[in-house]
Order: C-alpha cells, then structure tokens, then sequence
C-alpha cells in the first residue's frame, strides 16, 4: 500500500439550509499538521460528550485520516483503516466478532474510527460527499469487502438509515471512551449496490439516507481517475467507475475540482 505521492484534494460548492453556497474542501492527511488538527477537534468533540479528551488518531501505514473544510474552517474528520497482522482499533472491543468475519475465505476487513464532526451549516451533500470520498478512496487503496464501524448506541439509527449499516452482537463497554458501544457491519459491495439502485429508482430509496446525495457518476470517475494517477490502484476501480458512469448528476457537482497540493 504505498501512500500518495501528492497530498490528495477534493473541492466543491456545497448549498446549506441556510440559503447560501458554501465551499467544501475534503482531504487526505498528508502530514503531523494535518493529523495534529484533526486530533484536536476529534479531542474537543470527545470530550463534548464526556469521552476524554487525550485521543490519538492512528499513523501507521494501514491508516489514513481524512478532514473535511467548510469555507475554510476544519470541520470533520474520519479515519480509516485496513486489517493488518496487528488487528484494527475496533478489535479492541470486538475482536470475537471481527474474528468471525476474518474466517471467511477472500474477506478484507476495514474500519471506520475516530469520527467528529462539528459545522453549524446543515446539509446532508457535505456528509454524503465526506463518506464518498472515503469510499472511493478505499475501494481504490484497499479493496476491502467488509467494512465496520464501532459506535456509541444512540447513534445507530444514523448509520442504519443513513448508509445502511447492520447491527452486529449486542452491546459492549468500550474502555477507551468509558461508554457503551455497539459494533455495526456493512459490505462494500453494498454501498455500490446501493447507488445503483438510486440510479434506478431515486423513490427506493429512504429519504433519509446519504446515498441520493453522493457525487455524481462524472466526478466520482474523475476523482478515481486522479488517485489512480497519485499512486493509487486496486482491481476494482476500474469496474466500479464503469458502474459510476452510468449515474445522472446532482447538486452537489457544480464547480467541482479535484487535484493534488
């Protein structure tokens, strides 16, 4: 898995609730800067809600930390991470479970850890674009079939309803936090499958959910396009940006750009 050769970029024009246009920026980490400020807003939005305040965001070579910008002001972040020999954060709390899933023949294990995010303009396109992003990004690096995600119960209707995740097992504390936690599983076939089936009928899908609000078929395409160009590559990206072509744009698209630092 060798990294980006560049520091990777996306950029667009997002509209709030509030009327007006807003610019987005979603990036990939490329240095201690940039994890330094995404480990402070994970740490001031833990300890917000009573989850501490002194959370590292994992730097080996099987994780990569994303941020997200809205008019320049940090915004968001999101880690994720690749099964590896020394296990992923998540086994921490679930290793039985996870366990379970790495017996199956061919199965990639990821995850999706230490996530905050904190903006005061509400819309749904810049959540939507910040976890496609991640995915596009993930299928291209890792090409992983299983995807996971440790999250504090009251928030698994969220992650139900918004991006289709199901409950695995019940309910386990999670030491690091001192809190409840419930480990959620999603397949990555099926976050495509998924926007397909938007592309076929917007009406099947819950009106709650992010999927009718991801990018559009052009520029996700582009965006693989230019990770493939930045040191990049899986076998399936070019499969799944066939797949992509064939979606119709949305809102989300005017203005815009991808490229590296």
């Amino acid at each position: 898995m060798a990294p980006l050769r560049q520091a990777f970029h996306f950029s667009t024009m997002i509209a709030g609730n509030d009327g007006q246009n807003h610019a987005l920026v979603i990036k990939v980490a490329a240095g201690e800067a940039d994890r330094a400020a995404a480990r402070s807003l994970l740490n001031k939005r833990y300890g917000w809600r009573g989850y501490g305040e002194s959370h590292s965001i994992p730097t080996s070579a099987t994780h990569s930390t994303f941020t997200a910008f809205i008019d320049g002001e940090l915004v968001g972040t999101l880690t994720l991470g690749v099964d590896s020999s020394a296990g992923m954060e998540i086994d921490h709390t679930f290793r039985n479970e996870l366990n379970t899933y790495r017996r199956v023949p061919g199965a990639q294990l990821c995850e999706l850890t230490k996530f905050a995010f904190e903006t005061s303009v509400q819309s749904k396109a810049i959540l939507a674009a910040f976890f496609h992003f991640i995915f596009i990004y993930g299928e291209c690096r890792y090409d992983c079939t299983d995807l996971f995600i440790e999250v504090n119960p009251r928030h698994r209707r969220f992650y139900e309803a918004m991006l289709g995740f199901d409950r695995v097992g019940g309910l386990k504390e999670n030491e690091g936090v001192g809190a409840p936690s419930q480990l959620m599983h999603l397949e990555v076939a099926q976050i495509r499958a998924q926007v397909a089936d938007y592309t076929r009928a917007a009406g099947g899908v819950s009106e709650r959910s992010l999927y009718p609000f991801f990018l559009s078929g052009e520029i996700e395409s582009d965006v693989r396009l230019k990770m493939e160009r930045g040191g990049l590559s899986a076998s399936q990206a070019h499969r799944a940006a066939a797949i992509a072509s064939q979606r119709q744009p949305n809102a989300i698209d005017a203005g815009a750009t991808i490229g590296h630092a």
